[in-house]
C-alpha cells in the first residue's frame, strides 16, 4: 500500500517506496540460498550412503560414527545419510521446507557435537558446519519463498513463522536423543 508520500505504510515505520523490498528479489534470494545448501548437503548425504563424489559410502562413515562414539555406526551413517539426502532435495524443491530444514539442523548439530573443540576456523574448526545450521534454521524460519512447491500444498501456501519453530524444535530434540547415546 503506498500513501500520497510516496512511502510503503508498514506498521512500524513508513519505508520510501522506491526502497521497500521486492517481493520477487526475495523470493529469488531464497531460491538461490535453498539450492545451495540443499545440493550441498544432499551431495553429502550421497557421499555417506553411495560413496559418491570421493565419500566413504556406509561402511567407512559407519566406521568414523562409530569411532566418534555413537553405536551402530552404520544405522546413524543411513540416518545421518537419509537425513543430509532427503532434507537438501526437499530444500532444492521447496517440499515440505520447515522439516527439511530442521533434519538438517539436526543433522548438523551432531556435526557440530562431532568437531567441537577444534576452534571456529577450518579446517578443524566448525564455521563451515555453523554456517549451514544457520543457513538451514533461516529457511525453517522463512520458509522457501514463491518458488518452491510447498505454495502449491493449501497448509503450506504461505509460511508461518510457527511451523518453522515446531520443526526446528522437532529437530533439536531429536538431535539431543541421539547424542545422549553417544559415548
Amino acid at each position: 500500500m503506498t500513501s500520497p508520500l510516496g512511502t510503503v505504510a508498514s506498521s512500524r515505520l513508513d519505508i520510501p517506496a522506491r526502497h521497500a523490498p521486492s517481493p520477487a528479489g526475495l523470493d529469488t534470494g531464497l531460491l538461490l540460498l535453498r539450492l545451495a545448501l540443499g545440493l550441498t548437503m544432499a551431495a553429502h548425504g550421497a557421499q555417506k550412503l553411495f560413496g559418491w563424489f570421493g565419500g566413504p559410502g556406509l561402511d567407512g562413515t559407519g566406521q568414523f560414527f562409530t569411532m566418534s562414539g555413537y553405536p551402530a555406526g552404520r544405522t546413524m551413517a543411513v540416518v545421518a545419510g537419509l537425513s543430509e539426502t532427503l532434507g537438501g532435495l526437499g530444500l532444492v524443491v521447496g517440499l515440505l521446507t520447515p522439516l527439511a530444514a530442521a533434519a538438517l539442523v539436526g543433522t548438523m548439530i551432531n556435526a557440530l557435537a562431532v568437531k567441537w573443540g577444534g576452534g571456529f576456523f577450518a579446517p578443524k574448526g566448525v564455521e563451515y558446519e555453523l554456517l549451514l545450521t544457520a543457513g538451514a534454521a533461516a529457511l525453517a524460519l522463512t520458509g522457501p519463498g514463491r518458488y518452491a512447491v510447498d505454495r502449491l500444498l493449501p497448509g503450506l501456501r504461505s509460511p508461518r513463522t510457527v511451523h518453522g519453530v515446531i520443526a526446528l524444535v522437532l529437530g533439536v530434540v531429536l538431535a539431543g536423543g541421539v547424542l545422549m547415546v553417544r559415548r
